[in-house]
């Protein structure tokens, strides 16, 4: 049975917060922290940690260690890998629980190493045996086709849990605490955050981030935060009733649709593999927004399938979205087997610029109500 746990974070690329992701994390380690009676400690890495030290002050941890520095702003191995040893060691903990960020990925496997202990990475839970106290990890294997239950006797144990799995419990247990401190005190808590130096080699200095290169918001289709996922199917790239392909109308519809919604866009094996097939194709649409076994599993509250047949290997990638609901002209496809909620049979062209009319309008209306006085 572990003693003592660490809920290690860095702050996120704006500076001011944690990542949504480790708020999850920090629900989980709450849970398992009452369910084993151990004591919590919170361990923060950036360039200034103040900020989000106050965002889990209410989380009752009994230390709050950081290290912090403009030497720890950017994600650069040498430096996080430090500054999370350091947070280990200073912790003593038996347990990591750390988010499964890019950042934290790529460097806490050596952590590990150095700590002589075991990591696992991809986790989606982490519980304790009633009976036992045994800690138990899960994760998927092949394409979310093999569950796998994880128990290690090795400590310290460096576990990093992926985004979307505890969501709701964990934003639940953190705010809770936040509100029955405000309640109890009358004010927000106040960290008290112990700071970890580390004094950097030179030689782990010498990775620099010169800037950072993104795609515009709106040319942007895959989305993880948002609470719809949008999956085109290859009927956009058919005949359509007039016998001839509207690829220009479905290309102008679906983005006009993204970015009214601010949905993520998803494709099916059969659009996204038309590329390498000299096939007529969506310009947006690449292999990173295939969903199905052997694409992705997004975790959106939310799933609407247009164009697609519904087959199992592409709806086994829906496995985490609560509610789905698809547009297709077949009565008879896949979704309407049981794997939607809701099919609508229709015309996905024409639904989709009625869809697109309704949300201008909504979007008009919100305008002026912001503008009158």
């Amino acid at each position: 049975m572990s003693q003592s746990i660490l809920f290690l974070a860095h702050v996120s690329e704006a500076g001011n917060t944690l990542p949504k992701v480790s708020y999850e994390v920090l629900g989980a380690a709450l849970k398992l922290t009452k369910q084993l009676g151990a004591r919590l400690t919170i361990g923060l890495i950036g360039a200034d940690v103040a900020a989000a030290a106050e965002t889990v002050a209410a989380a009752g941890a009994e230390r709050m260690l950081a290290v912090a520095g403009p030497d720890f702003a950017s994600a650069r191995y040498a430096s996080d890998a430090a500054a999370a040893e350091a947070l280990c060691r200073a912790a003593g903990a038996e347990l990591i629980l750390a988010p499964g960020t890019s950042r934290f990925m790529r460097v806490l496997a050596g952590v590990a190493h150095r700590l002589n202990g075991c990591v696992d990475t991809h986790v989606t839970s982490l519980e304790s045996d009633a009976v036992s106290g045994e800690l138990r990890a899960t994760r998927w294997h092949y394409r979310q086709r093999i569950e796998a239950v994880i128990r290690r006797d090795a400590r310290p144990w460096i576990v990093l849990l992926e985004s979307g799995c505890d969501a709701a419990s964990a934003d639940t247990a953190w705010t809770d605490a936040a509100r029955a401190d405000t309640a109890s005190t009358g004010a927000p808590a106040v960290a008290k955050v112990e700071q970890i130096p580390v004094t950097l080699p030179q030689g782990a200095t010498r990775t620099v981030v010169s800037g950072v290169r993104a795609p515009k918001s709106d040319a942007q289709t895959i989305r993880p935060d948002a609470n719809l996922l949008f999956v085109a199917g290859a009927g956009w790239t058919k005949k359509q009733a007039d016998g001839k392909t509207h690829i220009d109308q479905a290309e102008t519809l679906i983005l006009e649709f993204l970015r009214a919604s601010g949905a993520s866009l998803g494709g099916s094996k059969s659009l996204v593999d038309q590329t390498g097939e000299s096939q007529a194709v969506l310009g947006f649409m690449t292999h990173l927004n295939q969903v199905g076994q052997t694409g992705s599993t997004p975790r959106h509250p939310k799933g609407l399938s247009a164009c697609c047949h519904g087959e199992e290997p592409h709806v086994v990638g829906w496995r985490f979205i609560n509610e789905r609901r698809a547009v297709n002209l077949d009565p008879n496809c896949g979704w309407a087997r049981g794997k939607a909620d809701v099919l609508y049979v229709a015309d996905a062209f024409e639904v989709l610029a009625k869809l697109n009319v309704i949300l201008a309008q909504r979007s008009r209306t919100s305008a002026d109500a912001v503008l009158q006085p």
